[in-house]
């Protein structure tokens, strides 16, 4: 897995999301052959009220506040549809082409063809759609740096502030985080480095 794609997948898990990266989009062509079309970085989905915990939960596991810049809807089912880059957090060509669209949003589950068309609309205009069930879609970019329009309809983020939030909730949350043997790649060397420094104080 590429490294920034898995710094984005362990930050989207520790706000709650169910990730799937590096979707491969396939097309049948008219001689009956299949072709590569593109990779979808990553696919995300979280459900309203994830990470909540009460006095009655058995584990009695820390509750973790999402990141605020994630501008998270509780009432909503929420799915991101997410483009990776080391450089600019920008959407490329394929990341707004209606078939990849189409394709990444039926990784959800079965939308109608008039209804996918609506969504891809709202998207390509918005940076996020509304499906009538009610979840909300967004397309994100995530990158080293901003990207060239700030004001850029879609919704971005830089990887220095993904591993700003999961350090200081690490931090925050470390006698229960240091007991936690994550196979993760990203957060397991973030936790390893925190654990080093650690040990050096």
């Amino acid at each position: 897995m590429d490294t920034a794609v898995a710094l984005v997948q362990s930050y989207l898990y520790m706000n709650g999301y169910f990730t799937v990266t590096e979707f491969p989009v396939i097309e049948l062509l008219a001689s009956g052959e299949y072709r590569s079309v593109t990779d979808v970085d990553i696919l995300a989905l979280r459900i309203p009220g994830a990470g909540r915990t009460d006095e009655s939960d058995p584990t009695r596991s820390p509750f973790i506040a999402s990141d605020p810049a994630l501008d998270i809807d509780e009432t909503r089912l929420d799915m991101i549809i997410g483009e990776v880059k080391e450089g600019k957090a920008e959407l490329n060509a394929a990341a707004r082409d209606p078939a990849v669209l189409t394709a990444g949003l039926r990784r959800f589950g079965y939308i109608d063809d008039e209804t996918v068309t609506d969504l891809i609309q709202q998207l390509l205009g918005d940076g996020e759609a509304f499906h009538p069930g009610g979840a909300r879609i967004r397309l994100c970019a995530f990158g080293g740096r901003p990207p060239y329009r700030r004001d850029a309809s879609y919704h971005w983020m830089l990887h220095a502030d993904l591993t700003s939030y999961i350090h200081e909730t690490l931090t925050d949350h470390w006698a229960a985080a240091q007991t936690i043997q994550s196979k993760d790649p990203a957060l397991s060397f973030i936790m390893l480095m925190e654990k080093a420094a650690r040990a050096r104080d």
